[in-house]
């Protein structure tokens, strides 16, 4: 059992309620659609007419339990200070959007990031939300820095395709009537929004380079990292890389149940052809597999989740449920 694995809160007769701040986007109608699966929680609204009344806002953020800002940035700012002036502190907030993922007195809401993350995330009053992309490349990441396996310093290049849910509700509407490509890169000024999060959070000396696309599927995404094993100080085999990474995740699971799987030697080498990215569509799981050459000289890191899952909706589910002791 694993030490960040604890006991659920005894049930009260009295459920939790939760507030969703934006919850007619993308990210909200998945929130709300995951939160009706959890027993002991209620999911209040705020009617059309009030969404834009900030006495009727701040009225609602006195009573619930928690808030998750599915919103832009500067929207979830204002959320924040607004909760920040109610006694307390008002609510706990779990913000998915950017605003929050490196500001100091945010929790970060990966909680197998390392051990005692997800205890920090029980405790935390704000926690930030993780970033689809980030999630994937610092699940890779974080354990070999950790492990002395990948020097902080080590440049580190990032590729990434998500499904086009990813865009909000513009690229869904783009990409359901047909009007754009099949496969588009973008971000290529390498100055990425995420990148800040990315390296803090990787444990990086310096930033990646980070190249993320879209492709023409709604949902899934694939990160990879490829790596000359024969350039890093210790020179690592595949194996050791797939190692550090188990060894991680087992002592960082929260339940049984694992969300983070470390695909073994047997799955990678049955996957070495063909590795789709929609495989976990629907899904708050994510997978890691590490592939290498003969010779030990280059390695891949691939992390396979989806965008919406253990990438958005689902991660924010698994901080509610820590943040209210259901978890």
């Amino acid at each position: 059992m694993s030490a960040d694995t604890a006991t659920p809160a005894t049930a009260t007769s009295k459920p939790q309620t939760v507030f969703i701040d934006g919850q007619a986007g993308t990210t909200g109608l998945d929130v709300a659609s995951r939160l009706a699966d959890v027993d002991g929680l209620t999911i209040v609204e705020i009617s059309e007419q009030d969404r834009k009344n900030a006495d009727a806002k701040r009225a609602l953020l006195r009573d619930v339990d928690l808030v998750v800002l599915c919103l832009p940035d500067d929207a979830a700012r204002e959320t924040v200070a607004m909760a920040d002036g109610l006694a307390n502190g008002g609510p706990v907030i779990v913000d998915a959007s950017t605003a929050h993922r490196v500001a100091d007195g945010w929790t970060y809401g990966f909680a197998e990031l390392s051990r005692g993350q997800a205890q920090a995330i029980r405790e935390s009053q704000r926690i930030a939300n993780p970033g689809c992309y980030p999630t994937g490349a610092i699940a890779l990441i974080r354990p070999l820095v950790d492990a002395g396996l990948i020097p902080p310093g080590q440049a580190i290049t990032i590729n990434a395709v998500s499904g086009y849910s990813g865009g909000g509700r513009q690229m869904i509407a783009a990409y359901d009537s047909g009007e754009v490509p099949p496969f588009e890169l973008y971000g290529l000024g390498l100055a990425h929004k995420h990148l800040p999060e990315l390296q803090r959070y990787a444990s990086l000396a310096r930033p990646p380079i980070f190249v993320p696309s879209v492709g023409n599927f709604r949902q899934g995404m694939l990160v990879s990292i490829p790596l000359f094993l024969d350039t890093l100080p210790v020179r690592p085999s595949a194996s050791d890389l797939r190692s550090a990474l188990a060894d991680h995740y087992e002592a960082t699971a929260i339940t049984a149940d694992r969300t983070v799987r470390v695909a073994t030697s047997d799955d990678a080498e049955a996957s070495a052809k063909r590795l789709a990215a929609d495989t976990l569509a629907g899904t708050g799981a994510l997978e890691l597999f590490v592939f290498g050459n003969a010779d030990e000289t280059q390695a891949v890191l691939v992390a396979r989740l989806d965008n919406l899952g253990k990438g958005a909706a689902g991660a924010a589910v698994q901080n509610i449920r820590l943040a209210l002791g259901l978890l």
